[in-house]
């Protein structure tokens, strides 16, 4: 996919790992369209790239239907950042896992990328092939959570799955629209899931990664949406981006 001069769409582009590709593709070339819960920081970035911002709460069809279509015609990138996490065991001394958590996490991580894909595509397949004879780029984010769950990951890890599960069908879906969809899972990344531990532990967590032994960038990942976006035979792919790191139960 052709970067330069396309519209790009990121949901979750306020901050961390979506506003890294925002800038990212921005620098490319691309149009940027940002949709964020947050928008006091999301207007602030889309002013800041000369892009545009849309209000949206993945969890919320409609929202992200409408961020979609913010993103104006010819729609060729989705890039879906947003994500939450949540710590708790699946039973214990306290009792059973609670439910509404557990939904909320599958509601923002799998029906969010859900939603977004949907509507992205629904947008891409009707897009002219460009130059290099694709429609559009659709990039989802899972974790390494995904196949390494840990002590307590039981819904984040099964959102997670969910994406990795959701990359192949969907890459074949709409391999005859000329759409290609794939999935970027982070290991651990310095963002704003981390960002309110102390520097110590911070430190710690970096130093289980095998090499480099540290947190991942934002810069990092963005680094890897774009080349997706621009690499055509990467389709139907996760893409574990970790530093070698296999997580151990706890």
């Amino acid at each position: 996919m052709l970067i330069e001069r396309a519209r790009a769409l990121i949901c979750g582009g306020a901050s961390g790992l979506g506003a890294a590709t925002a800038r990212r593709l921005r620098a490319d070339g691309a149009h940027v369209t940002i949709a964020d819960i947050d928008a006091e920081r999301g207007e602030a970035l889309a002013a800041d790239l000369r892009g545009t911002f849309a209000a949206c709460d993945v969890t919320d069809a409609a929202q992200v239907e409408a961020a979609v279509a913010a993103a104006g015609p010819d729609l060729r990138v989705a890039v879906t950042c947003a994500g939450i996490g949540w710590a708790e065991k699946t039973a214990g001394k306290r009792g059973a896992h609670a439910v509404e958590p557990f939904h909320r996490v599958v509601g923002v991580n799998l029906l969010g990328s859900f939603h977004l894909l949907r509507a992205a595509a629904a947008a891409m397949v009707g897009n002219a092939p460009d130059g290099g004879g694709e429609a559009g780029v659709i990039v989802l984010t899972a974790s390494i959570a995904a196949y390494d769950g840990q002590i307590g990951q039981l819904a984040y890890a099964a959102s997670k799955g969910g994406v990795v599960g959701m990359t192949l069908p969907a890459a074949r879906d709409l391999a005859s629209a000329r759409v290609r969809v794939c999935t970027i899972a982070p290991g651990l990344f310095d963002t704003p899931l981390l960002a309110g531990l102390p520097e110590e532990a911070r430190a710690a967590l970096g130093q289980q990664v095998p090499h480099p032994a540290r947190l991942g960038t934002p810069d990092e990942y963005a680094a890897l949406a774009a080349h997706i976006v621009a690499n055509p035979m990467l389709n139907g792919e996760v893409v574990r981006l970790d530093g070698a790191l296999r997580m151990p139960p706890r």
